[in-house]
């Protein structure tokens, strides 16, 4: 897949409407921070998070227990959402075939090639550069951009 092309409508809403699990690469437990706001809308809408934070001390985000590591989660994960340098992301896409995550979505700003391949030869569906909490609203969104200010 050329993850330079948009995605179809179709693609995003088939991943988001079949993850349940969706483990978040970079969660913060600041609330100014993006992470904790997609975090929380996510958590919000049903889907079970699962915070990954190495930080020492930080047990938990919204009350919901931080994993340090995704080789440390304890139950299967659909998703792995990445909110790190997009360097970072060929790591992470390692670790996410690691533990079968069906999925591995890129945060805005994330993404690196070698990640989509990495992930894609194992068999995984590949988001990069977008926000699964605006995408998750996208249908529901239509712009009015005839009328004026």
């Amino acid at each position: 897949m050329n993850h330079d092309e948009p995605y179809t409508d179709e693609y995003l809403q088939g991943i988001l409407s079949s993850v349940k699990t969706i483990a978040m690469v970079g969660a913060s437990p600041d609330k100014t921070k993006f992470s904790y706001g997609v975090l929380r809308v996510l958590h919000e809408t049903g889907y079970e998070m699962i915070p990954i934070n190495p930080r020492p001390g930080l047990d938990e985000i919204r009350g919901i227990k931080v994993y340090p590591s995704l080789a440390s989660i304890d139950r299967p994960v659909d998703m792995v959402g990445v909110f790190r340098r997009a360097e970072d992301l060929p790591g992470v896409a390692e670790e996410a075939v690691a533990i079968g995550a069906k999925v591995l979505w890129g945060q805005i700003g994330v993404t690196h090639p070698d990640a989509a391949r990495i992930a894609e030869e194992a068999g995984m569906q590949v988001v990069m550069n977008r926000c699964p909490k605006i995408e998750l609203f996208r249908p529901f969104w239509k712009p009015k951009l005839h009328l004026g200010i």
